[in-house]
């Protein structure tokens, strides 16, 4: 896909992840002046996990609310702390799973109305979600990966 294809999709506010890489997108954006985050939900098995994750992303202050009104008004205001703008990439959203197939849509309707907002303020917020089917059954005596990322030992 082209650089102008994408830009055209960051003033829309959505890039299609099955469209565009996540590099091509996180190019695309700094191009556009926009602020880049990556927020990695691979580990996420529910809302909660998936807000945190947004949270480590864009380095939200700790006093977070943690549900969707809290979502709203932490990407609101890391919108209007940009010069020209916020592009989220949702990395690997398990919106195949039981919990968080209700979740992700809800997550993308909130998105949705930070573009409005975005709009309306003199800013520019896009966000691509790259969907995941659902996470794979634990192993049976295999304790999962903490969120940390690192193995405890």
């Amino acid at each position: 896909m082209s650089s102008a294809q994408i830009k055209k999709m960051l003033a829309q506010g959505v890039v299609d992840a099955q469209a565009v890489s996540e590099q091509e997108a996180l190019d695309a954006a700094a191009e556009a002046g926009l602020a880049a985050f990556v927020v990695d939900c691979d580990r996420a098995r529910n809302r909660s996990a998936v807000l945190r994750a947004v949270v480590k992303a864009i380095d939200y202050p700790e006093f977070f609310g943690g549900n969707l009104d809290a979502l709203y008004d932490g990407l609101c205001d890391t919108l209007t702390d940009q010069k020209e703008g916020l592009f989220l990439w949702f990395r690997h959203l398990h919106s195949g799973d039981p919990a968080l197939a209700d979740e992700a849509l809800a997550i993308q309707a909130v998105c949705d109305d930070v573009v409005e907002f975005g709009q309306n303020n003199e800013r520019r917020f896009a966000y691509a979600i790259q969907h995941a089917g659902a996470h794979p059954d634990p192993e049976p005596g295999v304790d999962p990966t903490p969120y940390s990322g690192r193995e405890e030992v």
